[in-house]
């Protein structure tokens, strides 16, 4: 088998999917099937959990506030990296759809990582007697909604769109550090207060951090988490093409 000749047709295709025209086509279609999937899961998850799971014996009801910190502070980070890949492929290819992917992803982005500060807060306060501590993934996570901010501000700032998509493509990548520190930093830095990863993988098996009456509606929040985000991802982006259009027919008219 010839795999160079494969290659070329594969990243055709990658590409293809990724032309305006073609972007609206198949998310159309994808998106009610995306957002029924998200809010199946996502109430299903929520309400396993909160309802049908038991108190834990060390840290009581209290336990049950992973369904939301968990799956939130994922889809922070991994929103955040979506932006940064985003902002590669802008760079890089001058591929509009990534850059307007990456900006639908901020706000999105932003909320998520307001949610999962809150919840952490309101969970530190009765496990380490206070809402707030200079830990290193907290400060780090803190770092990252800033950057969330400040890149939505500078999308804000700048009239001209391609400056703007120039200018948040650097910041993004800049931001990915701390997207990334904020996943690793517990293991960076184990003086911190924030305990270790809630839910890893190790040779296909599930560790010992979390009982599986817990583990198991946790997987379904998270998915219904992602998938959310990735209804919200494509609704976005669908907005972001379509006011590019209409800008572009507007400038026409005035041109004509």
């Amino acid at each position: 088998m010839n795999y160079r000749s494969i290659a070329p047709t594969f990243w055709d295709r990658f590409w293809r999917l990724a032309n305006p025209k073609v972007f609206m086509g198949w998310s159309g279609r994808a998106l009610p099937w995306i957002a029924a999937a998200a809010g199946l899961s996502l109430c299903s998850g929520l309400i396993w959990g909160y309802f049908f799971t038991p108190d834990d014996i060390r840290q009581g009801s209290t336990v049950k506030i992973i369904y939301l910190h968990v799956p939130t502070a994922l889809m922070a980070i991994n929103g955040y990296l979506l932006m940064f890949v985003g902002a590669l492929v802008w760079l890089i290819r001058r591929q509009h759809v990534s850059v307007l992917a990456a900006k639908a992803a901020a706000p999105v982005g932003m909320v998520m990582t307001l949610i999962a500060l809150a919840t952490g807060a309101i969970w530190g306060q009765p496990m380490w007697g206070t809402y707030w501590v200079w830990d290193p993934r907290l400060t780090s996570f803190l770092i990252l909604f800033l950057f969330y901010v400040g890149y939505i501000a500078l999308w804000a700032a700048i009239e001209d769109e391609d400056t703007a998509a120039d200018l948040t493509s650097v910041l993004a990548i800049v931001g990915a550090v701390f997207a990334m520190l904020s996943r690793y930093a517990v293991l960076f830095w184990n003086q911190g207060l924030h305990q270790g990863t809630t839910v890893t993988m190790a040779d296909g098996a599930q560790q010992d951090n979390i009982s599986n009456v817990f583990f198991q509606p946790l997987l379904l929040s998270m998915a219904g988490f992602g998938l959310l985000f990735l209804t919200l991802l494509l609704i976005g982006t669908r907005t972001e093409v379509r006011s590019r259009r209409l800008k572009v027919l507007q400038a026409r008219e005035r041109m004509g």
